[in-house]
């Protein structure tokens, strides 16, 4: 348990962060999802614009912190490659 004012204010932070960060991570999942989806429908048209409508999403949980950078360039790269398999 948080004694000092400092660690009370630290956990409240925390707390917060976390609230956003999840949101984050969720919205993130979801544009990797909708690629997942179009991928396995096999219509290219609509898993590249997927793809192009989720790599900004991944970049940005990357500056916020979300992701690592190379675990967005990762999943980026292999989304990409599946999806330019589906000619």
């Amino acid at each position: 348990m948080a004694n000092s004012p400092q660690a009370k204010k630290r956990a409240r932070q925390n707390e917060r962060r976390l609230a956003v960060n999840k949101a984050r991570r969720s919205r993130i999942r979801t544009f990797l999802r909708n690629v997942e989806e179009a991928i396995a429908s096999g219509d290219k048209e609509a898993a590249t614009a997927a793809l192009r409508a989720a790599q900004p999403e991944l970049m940005r949980g990357v500056t916020k912190g979300v992701y690592h950078k190379n675990t967005a360039s990762r999943k980026m790269s292999r989304l990409a490659a599946r999806v330019k398999a589906l000619a």
